[in-house]
């Protein structure tokens, strides 16, 4: 029972150290009326199609006509999905790019026996798509992997999310099937 105390201690403990310089991956006007939170794990296959075929028609409709803006946030279901998030958080001037990058090409780096041999194909691919960060230093920043680690703790605090993707629209968890169809209906409610 103390080593259970402890470790939530050190996980809540965690939710005051965020590091200021970090940054949400948003996308959209920040005023926007509409915040369209989706928690998501780099390899889940179905975060994946999210961003393949839903994501592209709420930019559309929503996000560009700054109706709403979208807040990405982890919820890694792995260790891969973790060193993944930390890679795409690792720069905020190109966070949105890289994890757009990831997702869209998630086959090209989800493969690899042991988690060494899927970091390597993941350093690999960003070297690949022209990404310049320190590949070693954003896996292994404190800060960082504490600001994942924080998404992940507060998803499941704050709206029980125990899937991905999972989507919080103005503050309400999204409880339907989740195709493009259904989040129209919702957002419409809120116009």
């Amino acid at each position: 029972m103390k080593k259970i105390f402890i470790i939530l201690i050190v996980l809540f403990g965690s939710i005051t150290n965020i590091n200021a310089d970090i940054e949400r991956i948003v996308s959209g006007n920040e005023n926007a009326k509409i915040t369209i939170i989706v928690y998501e794990s780099l390899t889940c296959s179905h975060c994946a199609s999210f961003h393949k075929d839903i994501y592209p028609l709420l930019k559309k409709e929503y996000i560009d006509t700054s109706l709403a803006k979208i807040e990405f946030r982890h919820f890694p279901l792995d260790l891969a999905a973790f060193n993944a998030s930390k890679i795409a958080q690792c720069k905020n001037n190109q966070s949105l790019e890289i994890l757009e990058s990831l997702y869209a090409n998630q086959q090209d780096w989800v493969k690899g026996k042991t988690i060494e041999e899927i970091n390597d194909n993941l350093k690999k691919f960003i070297e690949k798509e022209g990404f310049k960060i320190d590949f070693k230093k954003c896996i292994n920043d404190k800060e960082i992997e504490d600001f994942v680690l924080n998404d992940r703790i507060e998803g499941t605090k704050n709206f029980k999310v125990n899937a991905t993707p999972t989507i919080i629209i103005n503050g309400k968890k999204f409880e339907k099937s989740l195709n493009y169809k259904n989040l129209k209906k919702s957002l419409e409610k809120l116009i």
